[in-house]
């Protein structure tokens, strides 16, 4: 068993039924011999035939990913966070190649959405013996993603939790930038396309939503996206939200309606559908993409049914 591969080209022996390991060695605070050791370990005691990857640089999961499909592995298997997840499916898009998660990023929203286990052991079971489920993704450009897009204040969020910030503090990370980020906050002239409807708004953030929940584990209230958070990573449409407070109290207001599913209760926080989302901002405003910054307005989406498949525990 080779556990070690530098080139998907250099594994020995058939590729059928052998799991393409793509490791992020920046994700989680083990030591990455020690977790080579561990994968190595778990997947032998499951005579489950791998052969391992680190990645090297940003977008480094797309081409792995897409070699592994050419060459024909059962599966890809990505060990890390949100980030090097949509890297890989990218380079999935289109195959029939399912992808599993070994969650070991920070927040790990697409593991929790999907309720793929967060423990080493289970995650490594479902990856193993899970059972391949289509999954919606988004597509921007050449790039594909899993959770969500946006617009604004969500961006800045994402540029302030620097990778340091994450690595020192974890999820507090993201707390604090946006504390930060909402004190600073002010609205913004927003046009939206979504499918054949077109909406001028003066708003905070604008997010397009392929999952139903961001960040519920680790806030005293959830943080629904859409007004059924458990249907909408396999409904074939995006979940577009418009947030628009204009000071702290109506932010409060917003989060509130947001964990009761109240999405029509206030002109502050609007919820749309739509396969296909165009964001427009004057001036232009930055853009994140499943937390990365990516940019700036416009920006257009896609939504892209069944788009890959993924890895979930068998019941």
């Amino acid at each position: 068993m080779n556990d070690a591969a530098v080139h998907l080209t250099s594994a020995a022996g058939p590729y059928a039924g052998r799991t393409c390991i793509i490791l992020n060695p920046n994700a989680g605070q083990e030591e990455t011999h020690r977790l080579r050791r561990k994968i190595g370990a778990a997947f032998t005691a499951r005579e489950a035939s791998f052969d391992l990857i680190p990645t090297q640089y940003a977008g480094h999961a797309t081409g792995i990913a897409r070699e592994a499909a050419s060459l024909g592995y059962r599966a890809v298997c990505v060990v890390g966070g949100d980030g090097t997840l949509a890297e890989a499916a990218t380079g999935l898009v289109g195959t029939d190649v399912p992808l599993a998660i070994i969650p070991r990023g920070t927040a790990n929203q697409v593991a929790r959405n999907l309720r793929i286990p967060l423990t080493f052991e289970h995650a490594v079971e479902t990856a193993v013996n899970g059972v391949p489920t289509p999954i919606d993704l988004g597509r921007i450009g050449d790039r594909a993603f899993m959770l969500v897009a946006g617009a604004g204040f969500d961006a800045s969020v994402m540029t302030s939790a620097t990778r340091e910030l994450k690595e020192r503090w974890g999820f507090a990370a993201y707390i604090y930038a946006g504390v930060k980020e909402a004190l600073s906050a002010a609205p913004r002239r927003f046009r939206i396309t979504a499918d054949d409807q077109t909406l001028e708004v003066s708003a905070v953030t604008v997010m397009i939503a392929n999952v139903g929940e961001l960040f519920s584990a680790y806030l005293p209230l959830r943080f629904p996206l859409t007004p059924r958070p458990l249907s909408s990573w396999h409904d074939g449409r995006f979940d577009i939200v418009i947030i628009a407070p204009r000071n702290l109290p109506e932010w409060a207001n917003v989060l509130w309606h947001a964990a009761r599913l109240s999405f029509g209760g206030t002109e502050r926080l609007i919820h749309l559908q739509a396969r296909s989302v165009t964001i427009e901002a004057d001036p232009p405003i930055a853009v994140q993409i499943d937390g990365d910054p990516a940019g700036e307005t416009p920006m257009t989406a896609t939504a892209l049914p069944a788009g890959a498949r993924i890895m979930l525990p068998r019941k």
